[in-house]
């Protein structure tokens, strides 16, 4: 993809809050620590977010700035923001400066915006990876002074972006290495840490950490009838949202509920089909395994998770379905009949891995080694 590339020896990556920006964070942070081990890698963050906890679990440095969210509309919000902003943008540059950092790279979220700010200050190469269809506010700015900048998803509208795919995290790395390899052996295994029969059709429905109870509902209210048809059910209902689903399931030995899953690339290998929400992270992970999906859309918010299931499903690789139509009728209508069309859910598996990208963090690293070198011609 880039021709001319530097190694990395030191940099700034900056991106927090939630999932969504942390686990592409750790990806490519863990590229460049592969192909540079002794690299310099320092991680803008906040106390509060998830970053908090996973950064230094993965053996990164987390260096704490201040939580500045950009207001969205006129309130008091927009007096302090000069002040947060400042002191926030000092952090970014001593930390920058702490490591004489090459390049600093955000993908997004309040860490992101000060970061920005303050490599242009110093004139230090800034690359984005912007994880969502609809760009953020951080990366709308951010672009205007990028080196490079990589896109997840092909109709992200950023000045000079380039289609890199979504970094993913180690786990889901290694079991699509691992499916790749052995099938049949990762969907036994998988199943029966659930104590699911492999032999038999498997539906993982997940709304996410928060859970969604949209499709709590329908799925509950259509379980006995998918249940009927042999289907076996992995529930993972969100946290806080466990008892309604627990009180059906407890009468129907195939509907398996659990309230949050930490390893759920464990239920993605031996899943047919997954009902869920499209996050960035979830589409991007179900396509590079080549898992058939109904995607239900948050549907609120600016509208980012319609896109980011839109080029999957024009390929043929997963159903969109909007929120208020995906109820217990429309679910145990067409649940079952998609598992019971084997040649379709293979057709739809294929599609989705075409549409799949597994090497974004190498990808994105090739950008960033790009925008090293331009920066200093000659030094590779």
């Amino acid at each position: 993809m880039v021709s001319e590339k530097t190694p990395i020896s030191s940099i700034v990556l900056a991106g927090g809050g939630t999932a969504g920006h942390v686990n592409p964070l750790l990806a490519v942070a863990d590229e460049v620590r592969r192909r540079n081990p002794q690299a310099q890698v320092l991680v803008l963050g906040t106390t509060e977010g998830l970053e908090a906890d996973l950064v230094p679990a993965r053996g990164y440095e987390l260096w704490p700035i201040p939580k500045v969210p950009l207001p969205r509309r006129p309130s008091t919000d927009f007096f302090k923001l000069p002040g947060r902003l400042k002191a926030a943008v000092q952090s970014a540059q001593a930390a920058i400066n702490k490591i004489d950092a090459q390049v600093v790279v955000g993908f997004g979220g309040y860490v992101s915006t000060p970061a920005y700010f303050a490599a242009h200050r110093l004139d230090v190469p800034i690359v984005i990876h912007e994880s969502n269809a609809r760009p953020g506010l951080a990366n709308r700015l951010g672009a205007r002074w990028a080196a490079e900048v990589g896109f997840t998803f092909p109709d992200s509208r950023l000045t000079g972006g380039k289609v890199v795919g979504l970094p993913l995290r180690r786990e889901i790395a290694a079991l699509v290495g691992e499916r790749a390899a052995d099938p049949a052996g990762t969907r036994q295994r998988c199943a029966q840490e659930f104590g699911l029969d492999p032999a038999r059709p498997i539906l993982v429905v997940t709304g996410g950490s928060s859970g969604a109870v949209s499709i709590n509902e329908a799925i509950v209210a259509a379980a006995p009838k998918l249940v009927e048809q042999g289907i076996q059910i992995l529930h993972i209902t969100g946290k806080g949202k466990v008892e309604q689903v627990q009180q059906v399931a407890a009468g129907m030995p195939d509907y398996h509920v659990l309230e949050y899953l930490t390893n759920m690339q464990t239920a993605f290998g031996c899943a047919d089909l997954v009902v869920t929400r499209s996050g960035a992270g979830m589409v991007c992970e179900l396509t590079a395994l080549g898992i058939p999906a109904i995607y239900v859309p948050l549907p609120i918010g600016n509208g980012e998770q319609r896109l980011n299931a839109e080029p999957v499903v024009a390929a043929g690789g997963g159903i969109l379905v909007d929120d208020r139509e995906f109820t217990a009728n429309l679910a145990a209508d067409i649940i079952p009949a998609l598992i019971a069309d084997k040649s379709k859910l293979n057709a739809m598996a294929g599609k989705a891995a075409k549409s799949g990208v597994t090497d974004g963090a190498a990808r994105i690293v090739d950008l960033i080694e790009a925008a090293v070198a331009s920066k200093n011609p000659g030094s590779k």
